[in-house]
């Protein structure tokens, strides 16, 4: 049983054009992710419903990227961070484009 819900370092990071970020879920929970450029501009926004308890770390399971923006144009070298949303669980790490 998973016994604190963490948000973990994307892979690979850096990363082009593809990336997976990996998470834990010590209870059930609508979970969503917030991706933005350093400056603070929500590039895009992937809602997974709600997930019950488990280790999100596969490439099966963990939340993907395919580094596009909301309108769908792939985005620039730099970095981001992304921002998860679980139930009442909130955190933030940054990872790196490059192309």
């Amino acid at each position: 049983k998973v016994k604190h819900t963490a948000l973990l370092q994307n892979y690979p990071n850096p990363f082009n054009p593809e990336t997976w970020i990996p998470y834990r879920l010590a209870e059930q929970s609508e979970v969503s992710l917030e991706i933005y450029k350093a400056a603070g501009d929500l590039v895009r926004t992937i809602k997974l419903g709600v997930r019950p308890p488990a280790t999100y770390e596969s490439k099966n399971e963990a939340i993907y990227w395919d580094g596009r923006a909301e309108s769908g144009e792939r985005v620039s070298s730099g970095i981001y961070f992304y921002h998860l949303q679980a139930g009442k669980y909130e955190a933030m790490r940054k990872m790196l484009v490059l192309k």
